[in-house]
């Protein structure tokens, strides 16, 4: 292989990539978002300096089934998320995801920093109960279930529209070859061409299992907020960096 034609590869192995060149668009993209309050000292301990807490130590746990998903196909993710602030502006703080598709974890993490591991997360309606769950090595870490469709948010979706295009950030920690830090920087992205197809709120509940390599329970369950039921379309872009750690 050339210089130039190793400069292109998108990504390794270059023989064969895990993924293509970006940006990668997403149709039809389901998620079950269950919004709650939890331990103060716990949010605290999880988010990364700049960040700050919003007020009301909200947190949410999230399951995504993807469809189609341009370069990386059909597959399903589940993970949890802090509501932050980054010098005074509302984002989303991205803990611990799990997924079951090796193209997005490997390219989640090279590029944006998502903090993604290997799951098996599953969204599915059963009878009037639309129900989310996770397994780690075999064992399940995390049941969400929400009443199904019970209050459209068709008159509000302009609203639903501008808070998935809100700013989103994670850390990205990239060890060198000699086993010191390489990249420790806060990456922010933004969701684009967002397209909302229908979104619903109703009751929900979580439970939220400990395990020591799947730490979802670490942010425990205080109060339920609220659930949120959406289908979008949107592209998610490359990313830029807020804060770099080794500057």
């Amino acid at each position: 292989m050339t210089r130039d034609e190793i400069l292109k590869a998108p990504s390794m192995p270059a023989f064969s990539p895990s993924y293509p060149h970006g940006p990668y668009r997403f149709l039809r993209r389901e998620y079950l978002i269950i919004t709650y309050e939890t331990d103060p000292e716990a949010l605290r301990a999880a988010l990364p300096e700049p960040l700050e807490p919003a007020p009301g130590n909200l947190a949410f746990y999230e399951w995504m089934k993807m469809p189609d998903s341009s370069g990386f196909g059909d597959y399903e993710e589940s993970g949890s998320a802090i509501v932050a602030t980054y010098k005074g502006e509302p984002c989303n703080y991205s803990v611990q995801m799990y997924l079951d598709d090796e193209p997005p974890i490997t390219a989640g993490r090279e590029i944006w920093g998502f903090p993604k591991k290997y799951g098996v997360p599953r969204l599915k309606v059963t009878k009037d109960t639309l129900t989310g769950t996770l397994h780690y090595d075999d064992e399940r870490v995390a049941m969400g279930t929400m009443t199904y469709k019970h209050h459209s948010l068709e008159d509000r979706l302009d609203k639903v529209r501008d808070g998935i295009g809100q700013l989103n950030v994670n850390l990205k920690l990239i060890p060198d070859v000699d086993g010191g830090v390489k990249v420790a920087q806060l990456v922010g992205y933004r969701l684009q061409d967002i397209q909302v197809h229908g979104a619903w709120e109703g009751e929900a509940r979580l439970h939220l299992i400990p395990h020591v390599n799947c730490r979802v329970a670490d942010l425990p369950v205080r109060r339920i907020v609220r659930g949120r039921h959406q289908i979008v379309d949107f592209t998610l872009p490359y990313g830029h960096v807020l804060h770099d750690y080794l500057a």
